[in-house]
Order: C-alpha cells, then sequence, then structure tokens
C-alpha cells in the first residue's frame, strides 16, 4: 500500500500537480500579455518569483495549494511590469531631496523657493535643485537675455550660499554670483570646448552655464561636497535611492534603465544589491571617459547580481545637448538663434575609441543624440564597429533620437540601431519645437515614431526622469496622441497606437536590454514583474489614459507597492 502511495505521488510530481502549485495566484484579471500566442488570459500564477501559470480562472484551481495566497482582480486591468527605459535614478533620487523645480510655474516661484532654503542653510553650504525650463514658465523675465533673467536676483535672495540649480533636461545651470565667484569665472573667462558661459551682448554673465561650462561650478561644488564625511555622503545618497525606488513602485515600474552611472556608483549600487536591498530591478549605463572605461574594464560587466536587481553592461556617452537649451547639434542653425548650430559636447575622436572598446568587450553603447547632426555623426561612427561583423546581435543605441533628417532613419534600420525615444519629450518640447527648428523641420523630423516603426526600427520608451515625471500613463498618453494642453496635437501622424505603446514600454525595453527571456511580456517562466491598474489601457476613453491609477506593483512574486485607496 505504502509502495502505491509513493508510485502515485510521483506520478503527480511528474505532471506538475505538486511542483506547480503556486505561491501567489491572481484571478478574475483583466490580463493584457503582450504575448502574440496568448494576448489574453484571466489568471496568472506564481512560484519563486516567476510566472508558472498564465490562462483562465477555470485552468487556475489546479494550482491552488495550502499556502497559496489569491488576489481578486476584480476585473482590473494587470499588465507586465513598467519598464523605465531611460531615466537618471541617481538625478531622480537627488530631485527628491532637493529643491524641485519642475512645477515652479515662472521665475518669481524659484526665487521663493531659492530664498526659504537659504534662511534654513548655513553659511557656505551650497543650494541646488532641479527642474526650471524657461520655454515652459507662464511669463518671460522683465529683465532677460535669450529668456534668461540675470544671476543678480538670486544674490537678493541667497547672498551667503552659493546656488546651483540645474536645467530640467540636465544640460544647462543656473548659478548665482557666489557661486561663480568660488569657481573662478569671470567676464574673461574663455568658454570651454562643448560649452558656453552664457554672456548678453554687452559680454555681461547672465548666470547660465550651457553644456560643458557646467563643469566650471561642479567643481567647486564637488570640492565643498568631498569635504563631508564619506558615511554621510553615502546615506544620503542610500535615501535617495530608496525614495526613488518608492516613487518607482507607485507608478508601477518595476526595472528601470539608468542612462550614466560613474564606477563609484555603480560601486555603491552593487553593495544595495549583494545585500538584496535593491527593490526593483536597475539595469545601469556607465558613464565615464575612455581612460577610465578602459582602466576598469575587469569590472564589466555586472550581470543579474542580487537576485537579478542589478545588470552593468553598457556604456553612456552624450554627443550633444538639448533642444530646450540650444545644446543639440544641427545640420542647420537655429530658427530663433541664427547662425548658432548647438555644439558637440564630447569629441567625436573620443567616442570612436569608445565604440571599439564596446564592441571589443561586447558591451552595448549608447549614445544621447538629440541633433540631426548629432544622429548622422553618431551613426557614421556605430558603422564604423558594426560593418566589422553585420552579424553581431549589437544592439547599440540611440538615446532620444529627437530630431533627425530623413534620410537617417533607413540607416537606423540598416544598422540595426535601436531609437531609444521618450514619448513625453514631444508634447513636452512642443511648446518650443517650431520656435527652435522651424515648420518644415519639425514636421519632417521631430519626434519620428511612426516612421521609424514603419522603417522595422525597434522603438523603446521612457520618461527621462527627472528631465520628466516617472508617471508612465501621462507618457502613454503622450505616445498615442500627441495631444498638448490647449488640445492640439502635434504632428499626430507621428503617433503609436496604444498596444504599441505598451509594447514600447515592456518587450521593446526589455529587447532594448537584452532581457526579453526574462521580462517584457506576461508568460511562463518569466519574472513575476507585475503591475495592476485601474484602467484598461487598450480600451478606456482616451481622456481617462492620464487619470490611470497604479492599484499594485508585483517585483518578483512580492507585493511591493499597494494602493489602499
Amino acid at each position: 500500500m505504502k509502495n502505491w502511495l509513493l508510485s502515485i505521488l510521483s506520478v503527480c510530481i511528474c505532471f506538475g500537480a505538486v511542483a506547480q502549485e503556486a505561491d501567489l495566484l491572481i484571478w478574475n484579471a483583466n490580463v493584457y500579455t503582450v504575448d502574440p500566442s496568448r494576448p489574453k488570459a484571466n489568471a496568472v500564477g506564481i512560484k519563486d518569483g516567476k510566472i508558472v501559470f498564465v490562462g483562465s480562472n477555470e485552468e487556475l484551481k489546479h494550482h491552488i495549494g495550502a499556502n497559496t495566497k489569491q488576489i481578486d482582480a476584480k476585473g482590473q486591468f494587470l499588465m507586465p511590469g513598467i519598464i523605465e527605459g531611460h531615466g537618471h535614478i541617481h538625478g531622480m533620487g537627488a530631485s527628491l531631496v532637493s529643491l524641485n523645480l519642475m512645477k515652479a510655474k515662472n521665475w518669481d516661484d524659484i526665487l521663493a523657493m531659492v530664498k526659504e532654503a537659504a534662511e534654513k542653510a548655513k553659511p557656505g553650504d551650497w543650494i541646488v535643485g532641479r527642474g526650471w525650463h524657461q520655454e515652459k514658465w507662464d511669463r518671460v523675465p522683465k529683465k532677460n537675455y535669450l529668456g534668461y533673467p540675470y544671476y543678480q536676483d538670486l544674490d537678493k535672495v541667497s547672498p551667503n550660499n552659493p546656488v546651483l540649480l540645474t536645467h530640467a533636461s540636465g544640460h544647462s545651470s543656473y548659478v548665482n554670483g557666489k557661486a561663480i565667484q568660488l569657481a573662478g569665472i569671470t567676464e574673461k573667462t574663455p568658454d570651454p570646448t562643448g560649452g558656453n558661459i552664457v554672456k548678453d551682448k554687452d559680454g555681461k554673465i547672465v548666470g547660465v552655464l550651457e553644456e560643458r561650462a557646467q563643469s566650471l561650478v561642479s567643481f567647486a561644488y564637488g570640492s565643498w561636497l568631498s569635504k563631508r564625511p564619506i558615511e554621510e555622503r553615502k546615506a544620503d545618497w542610500q535615501k535617495s535611492i530608496s525614495l526613488a525606488e518608492q516613487e518607482c513602485l507607485r507608478n508601477g515600474v518595476t526595472s528601470f534603465v539608468d542612462a550614466g552611472s560613474s564606477f563609484d556608483q555603480v560601486a555603491w549600487m552593487k553593495e544595495l544589491a549583494d545585500q538584496n536591498k535593491l527593490s526593483i530591478r536597475h539595469w545601469v549605463m556607465v558613464r565615464e571617459r575612455n581612460d577610465a572605461l578602459r582602466n576598469n574594464a575587469s569590472l564589466l560587466p555586472i550581470i543579474d547580481a542580487g537576485n537579478a536587481h542589478l545588470t552593468v553592461k553598457a556604456i553612456k556617452v552624450s554627443l550633444d545637448g538639448a533642444l530646450g537649451s540650444y545644446g543639440a547639434w544641427l545640420l542647420q542653425p537655429y530658427s530663433d538663434r541664427k547662425d548658432f548650430y548647438g555644439q558637440n559636447t564630447f569629441d567625436t575622436t573620443e567616442l570612436r575609441k569608445i565604440a571599439a572598446f564596446a564592441w571589443d568587450k561586447n558591451l552595448q553603447l549608447c549614445v544621447h543624440a538629440i541633433g540631426d547632426r548629432a544622429n548622422r555623426e553618431t551613426i557614421n561612427i556605430f558603422s564604423e564597429q558594426i560593418i566589422r561583423d553585420k552579424s553581431k546581435d549589437h544592439r547599440w543605441r540611440i538615446e532620444h533620437a529627437q530630431h533627425v533628417h530623413p534620410s537617417e532613419i533607413p540607416r537606423f534600420k540598416e544598422w540595426n540601431i535601436i531609437a531609444s525615444m521618450q514619448g513625453i519629450h514631444c508634447t513636452s518640447d512642443a511648446p518650443f519645437v517650431i520656435k527652435r527648428l522651424g515648420e518644415e523641420r519639425a514636421e519632417s523630423g521631430a519626434y519620428m515614431w511612426r516612421a521609424f516603426m514603419n522603417a522595422g526600427v525597434l522603438v523603446n520608451n521612457g520618461t527621462d526622469v527627472p528631465v520628466e515625471d516617472i508617471d508612465p500613463f501621462a507618457n502613454f498618453y503622450s505616445s498615442v496622441t500627441r495631444k498638448l494642453k490647449d488640445g492640439s496635437s502635434f504632428y499626430p501622424a507621428q503617433k503609436m497606437t496604444r498596444a504599441e505603446a505598451i509594447y514600447s514600454y515592456t518587450m521593446a525595453n526589455a529587447l532594448a536590454m537584452f532581457e526579453e527571456k526574462q521580462k517584457g511580456s506576461i508568460q511562463e517562466g518569466k519574472f513575476a514583474d507585475l503591475v495592476l491598474l485601474s484602467n484598461d489601457l487598450i480600451n478606456c476613453a482616451e481622456q481617462d489614459i492620464p487619470k490611470t491609477k497604479v492599484l499594485m506593483t508585483i517585483v518578483g512574486g512580492k507585493i511591493l507597492y499597494e494602493n489602499k485607496n
């Protein structure tokens, strides 16, 4: 009798009756799988952090055990966890602990925030913040140059504290007189290569440092920061990362692509991963110069550290700046700044050396290129390496690809280059794009999602947080409508379908990071990274998309966020 029972148990195990007993079951859900072989389902089973079942409510009963936790989704929309395809986790964390200027309506709002911070600060302490954008203020300051007010306004509210306020894009900074003094900048200081100390027509310093000119003040700020104990700085950093991860979970983001960490930041992230202290999955690009990359080559790659919570296998280079701060490198001059083409902020010879290093080390190369000249130069440099072995699955990326000459789009496909774009940039930038580029260039080359996809180019999606808010539904709405606040659409012929937008936020991002076998869709064997939403993103009314709420965020089968409201 005993042998007979053992035989029956063995048969059950072989056919999965016991092995497939789930730790967590989600049933009665509107499951959107992003899996073309099974696009819809009602239930998902999870065991040991991975998906073991996708199917109907009826089939689910075979996976219920004594210890199985069950969740009735009540018909809500369940989809793969959102992958932030291009953001800045350190910058996002910093924005949550310093002055967040993103919602400042005008210069006066910023001055008020700096004044309040200065009143609380010790003399000599730096006041830092990020998020201002002069093109988005509701009024232009009375005294300004190119829309920029003068730094003396900051001196009035912060006379004893240096001030460093980074543009939303990260490609320019506002500083006050104290910071200018500490940096040793005078009206005779020459512009550094790839940067610009903005001066008015009379040669007076305005207080804005564009692109690599920011390093003049960053060095002074870094010198002050370095005097703080390392333990104190590290504790502050860990707090900022924790806050950033919590914000990600509240927004349904289960994986985050960080577009540029230093080796020091990578080391700190690795410590957190090894201690199992990371909540979401991080995929990191290293942003260092050629000599540093080669000197630290043995550190790369890092694959799936901390139970697949940290991967570092890509290099980031920024070839130009941002369109809003006149930093995009263009083939033709700016329409509203005649005879100015922007500039490359990184030496192309140096980029070629990094490209050769990345190719030989089998690392992904991800180049920030916004202007059409920057995109063309990047493709030229990529092709010089790729032509050595066109069959190699390299998945090199151009980050942003915001303004491309129409002739470059087929070249993305020819060289299998990923267009790593951000939907929200289109509608956020739209108010000044035509001013910068003119109608013809804006229509034929700006934010060309449809043209890229029609050409067979992989387009992935993200928000570039903290350049924009991490809110995935505002980003999704921009991707599928390209609608502005006034109700008009910015060249709507280039918009995505809803299915394409979800794909761009899930499987396309997974493909763009070589992780399509682990994430990006709800399929058996993949990580149980899921998000439950209040709206059906495929079928809900268009105006309801931005109102979508995250009800639950699951990473590795664990509920890490639940909306109690």
